[in-house]
C-alpha cells in the first residue's frame, strides 16, 4: 500500500502494514524478519511513521484500568486521545497534556513526548507517563519505568519508536469540575507586546497566541494570545458536535500570498477588543481543527510540511524578529501559526522543547520551498534552537546531530536493548540513526 504522515509528504509505495491485535500476534510480528517501525493513527507529519514495514497499533484499544478516585489509567498504545477523553470528561479527569489535535493515540503521544499549551508550567506528556510495555527486538515484552530500566524509559519517551514498539502506557491525570474553559483573549500590536503578554501570563496554566506570519514593519508578529483555565463549575458533559469535512483536495491556487495575507487580516481584525473574556468548552480550546475532517486536504493533492522550531528564550525579541521578516519576505506565509512558551526541557534524548519559544507554521509543498527551510534551519541553530521531529519531513543529519546533543544517548539505549537493525523508519535513516 501507499502510506504518507498528516502533512502528505513523502509518500512512500509498497509498504506491508501490520495491525497486531493481542500481546501475542505483536510478539510474532516483532520475531519476524526485517526491519519496521510503529505507527499510531498516522498524525506525525513527516516521515517519521513511514519504513517498508509498518506496525499499526490502532487495533490495540483497550481501556485495562482506570482507578476514578486516584485519577490513574493503563490502556493499549493504540486508544486514542479522544476516546480517553470521551471516559474521562464525563467523570471529571483530563489529560495532564495534550497536544492540538486529540486524534492521536498514546502510544504516538509518548513516542513523540508531545507538549501542550501548558508545557511552561507542566513540561511534555512523559511527566505524567508511569510505566511502560514494550515489545523488544527479540520478541519479549518488557516493563520500563524511572525505576525500572530507566535509560530504556527516558529514550522511549520522545525517541519516535525506535527504542521498541510501545504496547501499554501507565499515566496520571489532571483532576477538573467542568467540561469548560474560561477563556481570556488579548490582541497584541506586535511581536515585542505579545512576548510581554506572555510573561505578564507566566502562571496561567494554559497559553497560546495565534501569530499573522505574513505582517510586516510595525505590524510584525501581531498575534491573538488565548490563556485558559479549567472552568470551576458546570456541566462534565458536552453535547454532540457535528464536524466538517473537506471531501477533497482543495485546488492548490486557493492558497497563495493574498489569499493568506487576506485570512490573516480578518482573523486578526475580528477581534476588536483588546482584551476579552469567554466561557467555552474543551474541545474549542484545546482542539480547533478537529472539527474539520481532513483538514489537511486544504493544501491540495501535493501536501504540505508543518515546520517547527524551538528556539532559547534569551534569543526572544531578536531571534523571531528575524525569522518573522524572513517568512514575511518569501510571501509563503501560513494561516495556521501557532506561538507558545516552554519551560525548562527534560531529561528526555530526543525530547523536543527546551526553555524558550516554539512557533508553528504550515507551508504549501512545493520544490521551492526547501530553500526556506534550509535558511530558517540555519537561522535557529544559529540561535541554539532546534526542529521538532514529529513535524519533521526534511531536516539534514547535520542540523539534527547538532541540536539534539542527546542522540548518542538515543542510540546507546537502542544499542542496550537491541534496537538496532529492528526499528528504523525513513526519518532515522535520513538523520543518521541507521
Amino acid at each position: 500500500m501507499r502510506l504518507h504522515g498528516w502533512g502528505r509528504y513523502p509518500v512512500i509505495d509498497d509498504v506491508t502494514l501490520d495491525s497486531p491485535t493481542t500481546l501475542s500476534t505483536a510478539r510474532r510480528l516483532l520475531l519476524s524478519e526485517g526491519s519496521l517501525i510503529g505507527r499510531g493513527m498516522g498524525r506525525s507529519y513527516g516521515d517519521s511513521a513511514l519504513h517498508t514495514r509498518v506496525a499499526s497499533t490502532q487495533q490495540l484499544q483497550h481501556l485495562l484500568a482506570f482507578d476514578p478516585l486516584l485519577g490513574t489509567l493503563r490502556c493499549q498504545a493504540g486508544v486514542t486521545l479522544d476516546q480517553l477523553l470521551a471516559v474521562l470528561v464525563p467523570r471529571g479527569w483530563f489529560l495532564p497534556v495534550t497536544p492540538g489535535t486529540r486524534f492521536v493515540s498514546v502510544g504516538g503521544a509518548v513516542a513523540s513526548d508531545v507538549h501542550g499549551k501548558n508545557h511552561h508550567l507542566h513540561g511534555c506528556f512523559s511527566e505524567f507517563v508511569d510505566e511502560l510495555l514494550l515489545g523488544m527486538a527479540d520478541g519479549s515484552l518488557l516493563t520500563c519505568s524511572r525505576d525500572q530500566h530507566p535509560e530504556l524509559f527516558y529514550a522511549t519517551c520522545g525517541g519516535m519508536g525506535l527504542t521498541g514498539l510501545i504496547l501499554e502506557v501507565s499515566l496520571r491525570l489532571t483532576p477538573i469540575r467542568s467540561a469548560h474553559i474560561s477563556q481570556t483573549t488579548f490582541k497584541a500590536a506586535n511581536l515585542e507586546e505579545v512576548l510581554q503578554l506572555f510573561d505578564a501570563q507566566q502562571q496561567r496554566t494554559y497559553s497560546v497566541a495565534w501569530i499573522d506570519c505574513l505582517a510586516r514593519g510595525a505590524d510584525l508578529g501581531r498575534s491573538l494570545l488565548m490563556v485558559g483555565e479549567h472552568a470551576g463549575g458546570g456541566s462534565l458533559l458536552l453535547p454532540e458536535k457535528r464536524s466538517l469535512s473537506l471531501p477533497l483536495d482543495m485546488p492548490a491556487m486557493l492558497l497563495n500570498p493574498l489569499s493568506v495575507q487576506a485570512f490573516n487580516s480578518l482573523y486578526y481584525q475580528r477581534i476588536r477588543q483588546k482584551k476579552s473574556k469567554q466561557r467555552v468548552d474543551y474541545q474549542s480550546f484545546f482542539y480547533p481543527l478537529d472539527g474539520i475532517q481532513q483538514w489537511n486536504r486544504m493544501y491540495g493533492r501535493q501536501g504540505f510540511l508543518q515546520y517547527q522550531f524551538v528556539i532559547p528564550k534569551a534569543a526572544g525579541v531578536t531571534g523571531l524578529r528575524g525569522i518573522l521578516e524572513r517568512i514575511a519576505a518569501s510571501h509563503r506565509g501560513s494561516f495556521l501559526a501557532v506561538l507558545k512558551v516552554f519551560g525548562e526541557q527534560n531529561r528526555n534524548p530526543l525530547s523536543f522543547p527546551l526553555e524558550g519559544y516554539t512557533l508553528a507554521l504550515d507551508f504549501k509543498y512545493d520544490p521551492g520551498l526547501f530553500a526556506l527551510l534550509d535558511d530558517l534551519d540555519a537561522r535557529v541553530l544559529e540561535q541554539g534552537g532546534r526542529i521538532y521531529l514529529t513535524k519533521d519531513a526534511r531536516m539534514s543529519e547535520q542540523t539534527f546531530k547538532r541540536s539534539y546533543p542527546g542522540w548518542e544517548a538515543l542510540q546507546a539505549a537502542r544499542a542496550q536493548y537491541g534496537a538496532h537493525g529492528k526499528f528504523t523508519s525513513r526519518q532515522a535513516q535520513r538523520l543518521g540513526l541507521d
